[in-house]
């Protein structure tokens, strides 16, 4: 067998010196080689340390690197340390190379700047100046990504920042920033919508999806207890013999004693010593006696559910001409407080932005670049369209039909200034009972209106709306519930549609001459 073939040595030395590449992404490959600060070993050894310190979230002391020249690295570590560049590098292999990039593009521009005429402490100057100030604005975007959405999308690269930056600098953003600092003063808000879909039950319970089940009470029962009582001297079953002093119940053995001159003696020494052979008797008594005890009993009764959440949601919002200034406001924030919620607990969202027919905007909203570009341009945008909910109500029942969305719930941010047709009220009845759906509403107005009681399960008012389009009045109503408490019998509720009948009906029984409670006649009006 022929021994194994020795190693080239021709490139040895060559490839040694470039060893370190292997530890730096490709990306970083040509400015390590050719930048014109220091030499290559130390350079691309100090890239490397660098690149694992930034992704461990620290930095060494600049005095230690070994590249760049010693008053390049102080002024390029005091830099790294005013940005905290540590701290958005920690576990991001992308954006550290990107710094990386960005440093030795900038570093690489020194010897420019002294060509230009500049001494050799302004071109150092120069060149960290340029470096701070891209990634001032550059921390600064990353953090209005985090504060609004709490991440950076995954889909935006750092090295192609330029194709972000341009919408994180239109007017659109700037109103999700405003819109943002808004939800904090709207905390409720983020409960309601992490209550929407039926994923995954929670710990609260749901007094709407109850179920009889037997129930065990506590209750007061008689209960019978039996004891074994010992009465002395009871005549009762003969159960053996023992001994004893009972005349009466002696052996007749024992008797014969008593007729002999000397052995009635005996006997009476016997008696004295309660020794005498008698019968046994079963002198102990059973009795039965009733006492109260608390004792568990089944009964059928309702059971509350666990509440389901945590699934799809499908948003409503109304972007009428009524809803301009700070109704529109609040009516944002909803939007953007879906997207945020359902991209933090990994759901779907998807909203229908609605005015009058024919005025449907769908929008699904993830957190990535598309998506991010979807909502700032809707909430960048003023409402000022008709109203008319039965389009978007039709869509949310297609919708549901899908797989995806079956266990989504509904929300609609409104006004309530609408009103659905009794065709699309009725099929949105039908789903809540056969899937079971719900619809929670945000009422952005003074008062509940007939439109959303018949369609919304449950509102939430938000009644100081006018304080988030800069007017600090307070609502001149004293409650939102005028609708419900004056006027119940404009609800189309089944008690209502019970109790309602049609204008031929009507006309009928005026013309027999019929009062309510009256037997209806035949088709000739006899009674």
């Amino acid at each position: 067998m022929s021994a194994a073939l020795p190693a080239s040595l021709l490139f040895e030395s060559g490839e040694r010196r470039l060893a370190t590449l292997d530890d730096l992404a490709r990306s970083l490959w040509l400015g390590g080689l050719t930048n014109s600060q220091g030499s290559l070993e130390p350079r691309l050894a100090a890239l490397a340390g660098l690149r694992r310190d930034l992704l461990a979230g620290a930095t060494a002391a600049p005095e230690t690197w070994p590249w760049p020249p010693s008053p390049v690295a102080r002024a390029l570590g005091d830099a790294l340390a005013r940005l905290d560049m540590a701290r958005y590098c920690s576990s991001k292999e992308e954006l550290t190379d990107t710094v990386l990039m960005s440093i030795l593009f900038h570093l690489d521009f020194i010897v420019d700047y002294r060509d230009r005429g500049a001494g050799e402490a302004d071109a150092l100057r120069m060149a960290i100046e340029a470096f701070e100030k891209d990634w001032q604005q550059h921390c600064g975007e990353i953090d209005e990504l985090v504060e609004v959405f709490g991440m950076v999308p995954d889909d935006c690269p750092h090295s192609r920042w330029d194709q972000m930056r341009g919408l994180l600098q239109s007017a659109g953003w700037q109103e999700v920033l405003r819109i943002r600092r808004l939800l904090e003063r709207l905390p409720e808000l983020s409960k309601i919508i992490r209550g929407l879909g039926r994923s995954r039950p929670s710990e609260e319970p749901d007094t709407a999806s109850q179920a009889i089940v037997e129930v065990m009470d506590k209750a007061i029962a008689q209960r019978p207890e039996t004891r074994t009582v010992r009465v002395p001297d009871m005549p009762g079953e003969t159960r053996g013999i023992h001994r004893s002093d009972r005349i009466a119940r002696m052996l007749p053995a024992e008797a014969m004693l008593l007729g002999h001159p000397r052995l009635r003696l005996v006997w009476h020494a016997r008696r004295a010593e309660r020794t005498l052979l008698s019968y046994e008797d079963d002198d102990r008594m059973t009795e039965v006696r009733l006492h109260q005890s608390l004792v568990s009993q089944p009964r059928p009764g309702p059971q509350a559910g666990k509440r389901l959440e945590l699934g799809p949601i499908l948003v409503c919002v109304d972007t009428s001409g009524s809803m301009q200034g700070g109704a529109e406001a609040v009516a944002k924030a909803v939007v953007l407080e879906a997207m945020r919620s359902a991209h933090a607990q990994q759901r779907s969202c998807h909203v229908f932005a609605f005015g009058g027919p024919e005025e449907l905007v769908e929008m699904e909203l993830g957190v990535d670049s598309a998506g991010i570009e979807r909502v700032t341009n809707f909430l960048g945008q003023g409402f000022r369209g008709g109203t008319d909910i039965c389009g978007p109500l039709e869509r949310v029942i297609a919708k549901l039909e899908d797989r995806r969305w079956q266990l989504a719930d509904l929300l609609i941010a409104t006004d309530g200034e609408f009103g659905a047709t009794p065709e699309v009220a009725a099929r949105l009845a039908a789903v809540k009972r056969e899937l079971g759906l719900r619809v929670q509403g945000v009422l952005i107005a003074d008062r509940e209106t007939v439109g959303l009681l018949e369609v919304a399960d449950s509102i939430y008012p938000v009644r100081d709306w006018r304080r988030y389009g800069g007017s600090n009045v307070d609502s001149p109503i004293h409650s939102e519930r005028l609708t419900a408490l004056y006027f119940p019998g404009a609800l189309r509720n089944a008690a209502n549609q019970e109790g309602t009948v049609s204008g031929t009906s009507a006309s009928a029984a005026l013309r027999d001459g019929r009062h309510r409670g009256d037997p209806a006649g035949d088709e000739k009006g006899e009674p």
